[in-house]
């Protein structure tokens, strides 16, 4: 299985952008631009994002081994955005093991947890340490899904949906994911007591 840890994911954006790694799709102008933007994302969320106070607090209760796998692609612009929260968010708790697996590289892992149909992405999958599901999250927080959903409605073009979607993600800078799955774990922890 072609699992990756998060240095080996952020060596991935290095190799598609040296070109060392020119496989479908990142033989595509446009995807390298995005793999670039994403690049930029996630380097700035992980020198300026701040994890709340609370969602702290929940993390260090964690007292059993979780293995958190995030479904995710470097092209993904949603993961831009949650998946350093969820890196960081990992580094609380040394209870925490973080596995990143490339959708693409591994579809079978996306077909089981499918969001209405599609495989959207990124995808955070909790488990024990007997491999059960403890609980999923994504592709993205709530609120910004609705904005999306919305704006489909609308039949705003796909361009003008990402800028609005990068708008809010910057506006957010993080609390919502934070506080969703915050939430989800207190629920599992709440559960086993």
């Amino acid at each position: 299985m072609n699992m990756i840890n998060w240095y080996e994911y952020l060596s991935s954006f290095e190799d598609i952008l040296s070109r060392k790694l020119r496989k479908k799709p990142y033989d595509n102008a446009a995807y390298l631009q995005y793999v670039k933007l994403n690049k930029s994302r996630m380097n700035r969320w992980l020198r300026t994002g701040l994890l709340k106070e609370s969602t702290q607090q929940t993390i260090e209760k964690i007292r059993e081994v979780q293995n958190w796998y995030i479904i995710t692609e470097p092209w993904c612009g949603d993961a831009a955005h949650s998946v350093p929260f969820i890196y960081l968010l990992s580094e609380l708790n040394q209870n925490i093991k973080l596995t990143l697996i490339l959708r693409d590289s591994e579809p079978e892992w996306i077909e089981r947890y499918l969001t209405n149909g599609s495989r959207s992405i990124p995808k955070l999958i909790v488990r024990n340490n007997y491999d059960e599901d403890l609980f999923t999250w994504g592709p993205r927080p709530k609120e910004c899904q609705l904005l999306i959903s919305e704006l489909k409605k609308q039949q705003i073009s796909d361009e003008d949906i990402k800028t609005r979607a990068q708008e809010w993600y910057n506006k957010n800078k993080g609390i919502s994911l934070q506080e969703e799955i915050r939430n989800k774990i207190e629920l599992h922890l709440n559960s086993r007591s």
